[in-house]
C-alpha cells in the first residue's frame, strides 16, 4: 500500500533560512570561481604551467586544477604561497573578488595606470556607454 505524502507548508522564517543558505551557496561558488580565475591569470602571466605552480607549492596538478576551476577554494596561507610564486600581491589574487567600492577603485586604477591618457579617455568613454546601456 502506498501513503500519501501530505505537503508541509514551510513557515516565512524557515524559507528565508533556505533562501540565504541556497544564496550563501551560490556566492561562495562565484567567489571560489573569481579566486580561481584570477590564480590563473597570474600563473600564465608568469609562465608557469599547472604542474610547475603545483611543483613549487608540493601538491599535485590537480589540486591547481581544482583551485583555478573554482571547484576549492585555496587557504590563505596557500594564497599567499601562490602570490610568492607568481609574483604578485596576495591583494591581487584578493581584490578582483571583494564587493567593496574602494577595492574596486584600487583594482581599476592599477588597469588603467599603465594606460597612455588618450587611451585612458576613450576606454572611460566606452564604460559610460556600457554603462548606460545595461542600466
Amino acid at each position: 500500500m502506498v501513503k500519501a505524502v501530505k505537503s508541509i507548508k514551510l513557515s516565512k522564517k524557515t524559507k528565508q533560512v533556505v533562501a540565504n543558505k541556497q544564496s550563501n551557496t551560490s556566492n561562495e561558488m562565484a567567489l571560489n570561481h573569481v579566486i580561481g580565475k584570477a590564480i590563473a591569470k597570474y600563473r600564465k602571466q608568469a609562465n608557469l604551467s599547472q604542474e610547475q605552480l603545483a611543483e613549487a607549492l608540493g601538491i599535485g596538478y590537480e589540486a591547481v586544477s581544482r583551485m583555478e576551476r573554482g571547484v576549492v577554494i585555496p587557504t590563505v596561507d596557500r594564497l599567499i604561497e601562490i602570490a610568492e610564486i607568481v609574483g604578485c600581491p596576495v591583494t591581487e589574487l584578493l581584490s578582483q573578488t571583494s564587493p567593496r567600492p574602494s577595492d574596486e577603485v584600487v583594482y581599476l586604477h592599477q588597469l588603467l595606470s599603465s594606460l597612455s591618457s588618450a587611451n585612458k579617455q576613450w576606454l572611460m568613454e566606452q564604460i559610460e556607454a556600457w554603462a548606460q546601456k545595461l542600466k
